[in-house]
């Protein structure tokens, strides 16, 4: 997944191996490195044995009662084996002799898109009815992915009397946050609409904990119907899902053994939780700068890593020029913040120095050795101006895939970062460069109009301005079309702060 800084720039690593000819996105290959080969690092403590010798025997727990047929949702992503655990529930109940009902509900969805499954449990199939869950009819919810779980359809489905959920707290960003890069993620209140809906309901980090000890995210749906188990939610033995996973016949003892995972971590959530976890894992630690100060501080250090002291001062100026006016002529620091935030933003563009920078530093390196282990490489995949080829459907450069030897240029590369913005340097002349300077002096000039034009009634509209690097994302191509459109954006607000027949609300 895409390891994100405090500004924005990715140092993306995908974990699964890239398919070959980079046709994943039109031509595009959608990340910087991908890790070929080896498996993700498990944990020192993780139980080595098949059976898991450090662990206990798992007690049975009680299964509830089929008096009324047990109605059981199971939500998700396509392509992630959603289906494939109704199948198991189905089949299960089958070797039983119980009735046993399943209706999918993809839609459209082939890969990426919600997904539900209802599978209707009862003593006999005389028993069974109709095959949809109806509204406040589900008994469990196995839900595999937060977000469609806590879609309207599926929160229809719960009832506060009677149903039990268990949910994957992973969240996975939609296919709405591609169309959107302002979209959030309301994970909490999602968790909460969720558990309002439910009587009972836990929230399981499954796709974390899957992935870490199975090596693959795909065991993390057969991690969740391992968990429902052990809680006692599903009307069905351990040795009848357990035959069902075998007569399905697909990577047997890789969910045979994700189930039993899902049932430890109810036994015992702390010791799955650090057999999870990856030995000599890199801490993450990363919360976001409460204070004007706090952010200046950050900053100033990296811009002193990324150019030199001099680069760090020239940002200090117009900040601290920004919180003295603010001071001065209107109330809080919600001008200064954004002045903080967003020259910075502008001034670290991440070029190629910057790049080999940021791979060479130390914290790259960790972050691989912690993750994995076993024979693999590393291959980056670049758009070099002097050789990438255009590709044939959209015209823009196509990356190229480059060896682990690339480290070794990168370590180079990071030495000659002096030369950034000099005659001396050979990346600096494209058009991209000389826009990403531009922004920076052009971004200068419009802070000093600002504070000098300032006052209370314009303050707000003010913060809004200098604010607007924000919306400049991306490279190449898409970040040239994301200035043309913030440029556009900063003339009529531009217009409406000079106009004294304005005046909006003050910033908070």
């Amino acid at each position: 997944e895409p390891v994100e800084t405090e500004f924005g720039r990715k140092r993306a690593i995908n974990q699964s191996t890239c398919n070959k000819d980079f046709s994943c996105v039109k031509g595009f290959c959608p990340s910087f490195v991908t890790v070929e080969g080896g498996q993700l690092k498990r944990g020192k403590q993780a139980p080595k044995g098949e059976s898991g010798d450090d662990f206990p025997s798992l007690p049975e727990p009680v299964s509830p009662s089929l008096d009324t047929p047990c109605n059981a949702l199971v939500t998700g992503i396509g392509g992630t084996g959603v289906v494939t655990i109704g199948q198991i529930l189905a089949m299960a109940g089958h070797l039983e002799g119980k009735g046993v009902s399943v209706l999918d509900m993809s839609g459209l969805a082939q890969k990426g898109g919600p997904v539900m499954s209802h599978v209707k449990i009862a003593r006999t199939p005389e028993e069974l009815h109709a095959a949809r869950i109806g509204t406040g009819s589900a008994s469990l919810v196995i839900g595999c992915d937060l977000v469609v779980t806590a879609s309207a359809d599926a929160l229809a489905t719960m009832s506060t009397e009677k149903t039990c959920a268990v949910v994957n707290a992973t969240t996975a960003p939609t296919a709405e946050f591609v169309k959107n890069p302002d979209w959030q993620l309301p994970g909490s209140d999602l968790q909460h609409d969720v558990r309002s809906a439910c009587a009972d309901a836990e929230f399981v980090a499954a796709a974390e904990m899957a992935t870490s000890l199975m090596g693959d995210s795909i065991a993390t749906n057969m991690f969740m119907l391992g968990f429902a188990y052990q809680k006692g939610w599903v009307p069905l033995s351990a040795t009848a899902i357990e035959r069902a996973i075998e007569l399905n016949g697909v990577a047997v003892e890789f969910n045979r053994k994700s189930f039993v995972w899902g049932r430890r971590a109810v036994v015992d959530a702390e010791k799955v939780r650090r057999a999870a976890t990856p030995a000599n894992v890199v801490p993450i630690t990363h919360h976001l700068s409460r204070t004007l100060d706090e952010v200046i501080e950050r900053r100033v250090k990296l811009l002193t890593d990324y150019q030199d002291e001099a680069y760090a001062a020239r940002y200090v100026a117009l900040v601290e020029r920004a919180r003295k006016v603010e001071a001065e002529k209107t109330t809080g620091d919600a001008l200064s913040m954004a002045v903080a935030r967003y020259f910075a933003k502008l001034m670290a563009y991440k070029d190629e120095y910057e790049v080999a920078r940021l791979y060479t530093d130390g914290e790259f390196a960790k972050k691989i050795a912690s993750m994995f282990e076993g024979d693999y490489k590393l291959v980056f995949h670049l758009a070099p101006p002097a050789l990438a080829k255009p590709d044939a459907q959209t015209g823009e450069p196509r990356k190229m895939a480059f060896g682990p030897w690339m480290m070794a240029g990168f370590k180079v590369l990071a030495k000659f970062k002096g030369l950034r913005g000099t005659a001396l340097d050979i990346f600096g002349h494209t058009a991209e460069r000389r826009m990403e300077r531009q922004l920076v002096a052009d971004y200068e000039r419009i802070v000093g109009e600002l504070l000098a034009g300032l006052t209370p009634d314009n303050h707000a509209i003010a913060v809004r301005i200098a604010s607007l690097p924000e919306m400049i994302r991306g490279y190449g191509h898409i970040k040239a079309k994301n200035a043309a459109e913030t440029q556009r954006k900063l003339e009529e607000l531009m217009g409406q702060f000079r106009s004294p027949a304005a005046p909006v609300a003050r910033a908070a």
